[in-house]
């Protein structure tokens, strides 16, 4: 019987988890993600807003992509995240928008629906709450 070095033992442990990892990312839809939405919210300490309308927010915005669809790997798949703070601390909740690096303040339910239904859905700029656009520049990652 062949007795197996550390490295294969852990490769072999790994296997599984990765195999999990994948379907994972198959279900998520993560390779089909056109944006990414990053909200303040359920922060520790209250700075940019008070606690409850960050959570009101965020609530808003799940309900929201899941009723369009948008939170699914079809068309324009768009990726949400709470972030604990987005580190502005002034006029919150703020929401980033990814690839595009478009930032929003006062993010609350009826601006959301704004951005929803003129950011991600017609590619227009919500200018009255934007306050800073700052796109990702383009960046060629080897891997090896």
């Amino acid at each position: 019987m062949t007795k197996k070095s550390p490295k294969d033992a852990a490769f072999d442990t790994a296997h599984p988890e990765e195999s999990a990892l994948q379907k994972t990312v198959k279900a998520l839809g993560l390779a089909k993600i056109q944006r990414h939405i990053f909200i303040c919210a359920d922060q520790t300490l209250d700075k940019c807003c008070d606690k409850a309308t960050s959570i009101e927010a965020w609530t808003y915005l799940k309900q929201r992509l899941k009723e369009l669809e948008l939170d699914q790997p079809n068309g324009s798949c768009v990726f949400r995240t709470k972030a604990n703070c987005l580190r502005v601390c002034q006029q919150g909740p703020i929401i980033v928008i990814y690839p595009d690096g478009v930032w929003y303040h006062s993010a609350t339910p009826p601006v959301i629906e704004r951005i929803i239904q003129e950011h991600l859905l017609k590619n227009q700029i919500v200018s009255e709450f934007l306050f800073l656009q700052h796109p990702l520049p383009a960046n060629s990652l080897e891997t090896e």
